[in-house]
């Protein structure tokens, strides 16, 4: 399925936020102004935000191989990005970090109900905490969304990672964008992430090597690193990369349909680290284990891009079969 640039039109605060953030980082790269740490939490950044069209509420689940069905009305909490990036970066202006580095960690999600399609979204974002330790910085945010008649329906946390050292050469994979979808390079001393030997396999599909393109007009996030090549290249990856979050929404969706029947309000929270960049074209699975683990990768035993955890309305996860924990 390839997605139609009609969608583009509608991406236009997400794709001024993200370059935002990059001419921020760019202006104030870290310095003397890196010693006054800001205060945390910070303040909430609020907006209220007409209703996302029906088209690309529609298409954004097919692509991430959901049922569209399933959200007749609803919107869907994974899609929270689209909509919560202009405020996250608002959020970020004048943290004094080198912004054009940071690199998409991970994020937790809590859905606490449906948030209805038909209705102009509520919501707020913020900076909840600050981890610098002078080698790196992780910032987490806040992005909680609701309606006037449904209040705080899906709350995220964002964590982003910004290396603080100055690059090595010969590196410069490390050095992608806001949105890179890859972590942090692991040290030589710990072991690269890997999908259990004994996880149990929910889906395997198929990645083409235009799908960071297509899940750029979704959701607005045109980083190059993501669906042109030779930056892709010049950034130090074999070819491009997929979105962190459009990793994470495979995984949820694959979720819905074998553990959930389908029903993608049984999910309470998933919690995610983007632990490798998945290069396109690409061939991977989805992989749980009976206590709540969740990991996209090439198979049992295997490299893993992503490893998360999850809980439902009825328990704690699933097991195996199907059966409650």
């Amino acid at each position: 399925m390839t997605v139609s640039l009609r969608h583009v039109v509608t991406q236009a605060p997400v794709i001024f936020a993200l370059g935002r953030v990059a001419l921020e980082g760019l202006r104030h790269p870290r310095g003397p102004a890196a010693a006054r740490r800001p205060e945390v939490p910070g303040p909430w950044i609020e907006a209220e935000l007409p209703p996302r069209p029906a088209a690309l509420l529609y298409d954004y689940v097919r692509h991430v191989g959901g049922d569209p069905g399933a959200y007749r009305g609803v919107v869907p909490a994974h899609l929270f990005p689209q909509w919560g990036f202009p405020l996250a970066a608002r959020a970020l202006a004048g943290l004094p970090y080198p912004l054009t580095r940071v690199m998409n960690a991970g994020c937790r999600i809590e859905q606490f109900g449906r948030l209805p399609a038909d209705e102009p979204l509520h919501v707020r974002a913020r900076i909840e905490a600050i981890d610098d330790d002078g080698r790196r910085a992780i910032i987490t945010q806040r992005i909680v969304t609701g309606t006037a008649r449904t209040r705080d329906v899906v709350v995220a946390d964002l964590r982003a990672f910004v290396p603080l050292g100055q690059p090595e050469a010969g590196k410069k994979g490390r050095r992608h964008g806001s949105n890179g979808g890859g972590a942090p390079k692991p040290e030589r001393d710990k072991p690269r992430p890997t999908v259990p030997a004994g996880a149990r396999e929910l889906a395997f599909f198929r990645v083409a090597a235009d799908a960071g393109l297509d899940f750029a007009k979704l959701t607005g996030d045109f980083n190059p690193i993501h669906w042109v090549p030779a930056y892709a290249r010049a950034a130090g990856f074999k070819s491009v990369i997929l979105h962190g979050f459009a990793t994470l929404a495979r995984a949820i969706e694959a979720l819905n349909r074998a553990r959930f029947a389908g029903d993608p309000f049984e999910l309470s929270t998933i919690d995610a680290r983007f632990t490798r960049p998945l290069l396109l074209p690409a061939r991977v699975g989805v992989y749980t284990s009976a206590d709540g683990g969740v990991w996209v990768g090439d198979a049992p035993g295997g490299g893993a891009y992503l490893e998360g955890r999850f809980t439902t309305r009825g328990g704690p996860a699933y097991r195996p079969n199907g059966e409650r924990t």
